[in-house]
């Protein structure tokens, strides 16, 4: 693994090297904000000390609220990406700024703030003079906790479709791939030890008292504060560039892979730029209100998902609803559907192949029988969409012993490790070809259609029309056996998506 580790950061440096530098980005703009807010709040309420209490009460509760549900949380108010992130990631930083800064200037002994009061002190000399020199060994020992806390919380921004070395980590296990997964988690870590290296220099420098070393010293820290705020400015100020498509994808194998040829075709034939956000979590739960905030243009979607959990139909979809599934879209969301791939990646559930021998397993009325002794797991959303688990389980009697949430990467590694016995399935799964599982019938026809093709936000196509040529490109290019291979591909044989989509196109004559 170690090897495989390194080929991969050797081979695709540049692509680790810009996720290493917005992982820095995103930490170093939390950062530098919680420093200044929560240094402000803690000499604050180190000055007065009735309102201590209550600051760091409603601080230490804000930092309880798991990092999922907080990034949850802020979506529907700063939408997806690196904003949201930043707010987060500063919302936890707060507390050892805070509570460090409040701490050390509340025990300098009171003798020392009696005689400078004697010697007739204001209390602006005595706090800039006195308390922020005494408390800045314990301050600073706030920060360097801090800065490596946040730099490792970064990796969980990319849930949420922002930047950063968790790009790499969620990518590698999505599509199988430890080698990336190992990689990102070692650049993480080495981050962090490097900014503690960093701020260990910086802690023994402001130790230097001599008028030279504090004239560096001021330089120094102009020049931290001058890139801070270049970071800060560039992340909320660079947004949007002009002509620039936003595609976004779900965290699936084949949703990397139909991104990257999105983003290939669209520069190629219209020579519009494009911005790709791949692995959004949450898929259509998350994806879906970016867009209609026009935080993003474009993204593969399946109509049964669409029928369900963007419309809000009941009952089972067929593609004979296609006509009402565009007409609801256009009429709900100002939102088209084109680019019809031609693969339908429906859900099925797979047993064991030693389970389904076990218990004679052939169909899902047959899974009845034993499902009060197995185990079921699936990826997140399936257990709220409207034709998830409890419908399923609803249609066929299903009672199993216990349930397993996992990332949607993750099921096929607990299977074969006998962590869980029965899971959800996509029929395009790269995957099924190599695992010892057997896919059941679904003999009551429970699972909708799911042909997949992309959402397109109606402002995006009026403004660049030659879109539409694009997406008439794609029509009918895949199959579900085509689409299985391909995930397959990347899955197993570790081709990388934007490779796999190259190989594709230039297999349909799509590429120049």
């Amino acid at each position: 693994m170690l090897h495989q580790m390194w080929n991969v950061l050797t081979q695709r440096s540049g692509f680790f090297m810009g996720l290493a530098f917005e992982h820095l980005e995103i930490s170093l703009i939390a950062i530098f904000i919680a420093i200044i807010f929560g240094g402000v709040v803690g000499i604050l309420i180190s000055e007065y000390q009735r309102y201590a209490k209550p600051a760091l009460g409603l601080i230490n509760f804000l930092y309880t609220i798991p990092s999922i549900s907080m990034l949850g949380f802020l979506i529907p108010f700063s939408g997806i990406g690196n904003a949201t992130a930043v707010i987060a990631l500063t919302v936890y930083a707060l507390l050892p700024m805070v509570r460090n800064t409040h701490t050390g200037m509340s025990n300098i002994d009171e003798g020392i703030l009696e005689a400078a009061k004697g010697m007739g002190s204001t209390r602006a000399q005595i706090l800039f003079k006195i308390k922020l020199p005494l408390a800045m060994p314990v301050i600073m020992s706030g920060i360097r906790n801090m800065v490596t806390m946040t730099i490792a919380l970064t990796g969980i921004a990319s849930f949420i479709g922002a930047g950063g070395l968790g790009v790499a980590i969620y990518r590698g296990i999505t599509t199988n791939n430890g080698a990336m997964t190992l990689a990102g988690s070692l650049l993480i870590a080495l981050l962090a030890l490097a900014m503690d290296f960093i701020l260990g220099f910086v802690e023994q420098r402001m130790k230097v008292r001599d008028r030279k070393a504090r004239k560096a010293n001021r330089i120094l820290l102009i020049l931290v504060l001058v890139i801070a705020a270049a970071l800060t400015a560039g992340a909320f100020w660079g947004q949007k560039k002009k002509d620039t498509v936003h595609i976004a994808t779900k965290p699936m194998t084949e949703q990397y892979v139909l991104g990257e040829m999105l983003s290939i075709l669209i520069e190629q034939e219209t020579g519009l730029n494009t911005e790709l956000t791949q692995g959004v979590g949450g898929g259509t739960s998350n994806i879906q209100p970016a867009m209609e905030k026009g935080e993003f243009d474009i993204y593969p979607e399946y109509t049964g998902t669409g029928w369900n959990m963007v419309l809000k139909k009941s009952g089972i979809y067929t593609e004979d609803m296609f006509g009402q599934l565009k007409a609801g879209y256009e009429e709900k969301c100002g939102m088209q559907w084109l680019g019809m791939y031609g693969f339908n990646n429906t859900y099925g559930l797979a047993v064991r192949r030693e389970t389904a021998e076990k218990y004679n397993l052939r169909t899902y009325s047959d899974l009845k029988r034993a499902a009060g002794q197995l185990t079921f797991g699936a990826e997140y959303d399936f257990f709220e969409r409207e034709d998830g688990y409890d419908a399923l389980c609803k249609t066929y009697g299903f009672k199993f012993k216990n349930t397993m949430d996992m990332d949607i990467g993750l099921k096929y590694k607990a299977i074969g490790q006998k962590k869980i016995d029965v899971m959800n399935i996509f029929t395009t799964d790269g995957q099924l070809s190599v695992s010892d599982v057997v896919v059941l019938k679904d003999d009551k026809n429970f699972y909708p259609s799911y042909s997949c093709g992309n959402v397109v936000r109606d402002d995006v196509l009026n403004e660049h029309p030659e879109l539409k040529a694009v997406f008439q490109k794609l029509n009918g290019i895949l199959s579900d056996e085509l689409m299985a291979k391909i995930n397959y591909e990347v899955e197993t044989k570790k081709k990388e998506p934007k490779e796999a989509a190259e190989d594709f196109l230039k297999s349909k004559g799509l590429l120049k």
